[in-house]
């Protein structure tokens, strides 16, 4: 069970950060195009903000049946090893901030009236979020 969540943790994390980026990148252009935002536009912004909540919810269930997550936190030797302390402290509370952040940006957007403030509310929240998440991603454990 402890190698399939981490191989949908890693695997799904490529999807997501795609996801964010391309709806950063379609939301930067409805704003700067001054295009009227409707229904579709908010459901592609949906598209990642489930995606992330997923990812959020396996990686959550890693961090606490894996020896590297929630063990190593309560060993007490995460802190003075700056690996350990990566994988058990920072990049689940980073990533945890992250989601918040493009969850405040997907609700600012659905429940906004003016459609160029509710595309920047999308671009520049995902965008924040997205530079969160690649900031604490374990790159060597992750590409290697």
């Amino acid at each position: 069970m402890y190698t399939g969540l981490q191989h949908l943790h890693s695997g799904l994390a490529y999807l997501v950060l795609l996801a964010l980026i391309l709806i950063v990148l379609y939301s930067l252009y409805g704003s700067l195009s001054n295009k009227d935002f409707t229904d579709k536009d908010r459901k592609i912004a949906l598209i990642g903000f489930i995606l992330s909540h997923i990812q959020l919810t396996v990686g959550l269930i890693l961090y606490f049946v894996s020896p590297l997550g929630f063990e190593l936190l309560k060993s007490g030797s995460a802190m003075s090893d700056s690996a350990a302390r990566l994988t058990a402290v920072e990049h689940p509370l980073v990533n945890i901030i992250a989601i918040v952040l493009i969850s405040i940006g997907y609700i600012r957007a659905k429940k906004g009236s003016i459609s160029k403030a509710r595309f920047r509310s999308i671009y520049m929240m995902y965008a924040i979020g997205i530079l969160l998440l690649l900031s604490r991603i374990p790159w060597s454990s992750w590409l290697g």
